[in-house]
């Protein structure tokens, strides 16, 4: 609490009293109040970007994962400089003629996304496969994922690149 302490002058004619407040409660209470509004204020809510992942089994067992073959897939790869490739091709056939380059601008992925879809011989088992470089940015990730939501597939997969696909797209990035 607050206190006033009261000193006395002596040795004029009239007694005068001296106050002082002490501020140190004050302080604490500062110092509470501060901590107080830090803890209750709402900071920068965060961005979530919602994933479309399967349910978990309650009751696994394994299964034999069919072969998606080249015509109902299609392969993303996410480069340096906001730079996409694509392809349909499987580790013999990959070549640097088959390696096609796309941009982000507009909605050429989703178009390029539809014609393969159109194309698929199974269409029950299209898959976009997306395959980010140590050199790609989180920004072409989400972009990618955004094209995906926008051409409505929900069957796609993120995995790492295949040796087989990085030679050939050192090639084209050199």
């Amino acid at each position: 609490m607050a206190e006033v302490i009261a000193q006395e002058k002596q040795g004029s004619k009239q007694k005068k009293k001296m106050i002082r407040v002490d501020m140190t409660p004050m302080v604490d209470l500062g110092f509470l109040l501060i901590t107080f509004f830090m803890f209750t204020t709402n900071f920068t809510k965060p961005n979530v970007m919602d994933l479309g992942l399967p349910a978990k089994d309650p009751n696994p067992h394994p299964i034999d994962n069919p072969v998606i073959g080249e015509q109902n897939q299609i392969t993303f790869i996410l480069g340096k400089a906001n730079r996409v490739f694509y392809h349909q091709s499987n580790a013999k056939d990959l070549n640097t003629t088959n390696l096609k380059e796309t941009d982000f601008s507009g909605i050429k992925i989703s178009k390029i996304i539809a014609e393969a879809y159109q194309k698929a011989p199974d269409r029950e088992k299209f898959t976009v496969i997306v395959k980010p470089t140590d050199d790609a940015n989180y920004k072409n990730f989400v972009d990618m994922l955004d094209n995906l939501a926008i051409s409505k597939k929900e069957r796609y997969g993120v995995t790492d690149i295949k040796p087989w696909e990085t030679k050939v797209y050192k090639e084209l990035t050199q």
